[in-house]
């Protein structure tokens, strides 16, 4: 169940009012269940995955991708698996935890862990979504947001793409004035 907390400590959990909040930034939300698969749950509960389990997981999933390919014309997919046993997990993170902003849309299907999104709004206030397993996000290009992990430091995560060159994060220079919360 997604969170949303506002820079007052306001929360909401309701998903219709969470989308209603984050309408102005364009950012889609959803759920997307992954289904009754046992297989696909038991390499979901394992901490790492080589790469022909994440090729199963991915092909199991592919029903989303091929909507997204009718829909929006996502070319690609992958599948990125972060748990505290990573070498170097803080580094790659430090990447993603200060406000920037990609050139093309950030869309991550989170189908194991959690992470928190920041985003700023429009009228300048910040505000901080967790996302947990089964849910679906979209963040456009352009809007200013940081990722970090929440205190379980895992995430499994499907990542769909356009292309690749608008991945590099652009640093934006504005300071994140909301207190990282753990969820």
């Amino acid at each position: 169940m997604a969170i949303l907390r506002l820079e007052d400590g306001t929360q909401y959990t309701d998903l219709s009012n969470i989308t209603q909040k984050l309408t102005p930034l364009g950012i889609q939300l959803n759920r997307w269940s992954v289904g009754e698969d046992g297989q696909l749950h038991q390499l979901l509960a394992q901490d790492s995955l080589n790469e022909e389990e994440k090729e199963q997981v991915l092909t199991s999933l592919d029903r989303y991708f091929k909507q997204l390919q009718q829909t929006a014309g996502y070319q690609t997919r992958d599948l990125i698996v972060l748990h505290p046993g990573i070498p170097n997990l803080d580094t790659m993170l430090s990447k993603f935890d200060k406000i920037h902003t990609h050139a093309e849309d950030e869309v991550r299907y989170i189908i194991d862990g959690e992470g928190i999104f920041g985003f700023v709004r429009p009228d300048g206030t910040q505000v901080e979504l967790t996302v947990q397993p089964e849910e679906y996000i979209n963040v456009p290009a352009g809007t200013e947001h940081w990722f970090y992990l929440t205190p379980t430091r895992r995430i499994k995560a499907v990542r769909y793409f356009t292309g690749t060159e608008g991945w590099t994060p652009e640093y934006t220079g504005t300071e994140i004035r909301t207190n990282k919360v753990a969820a």
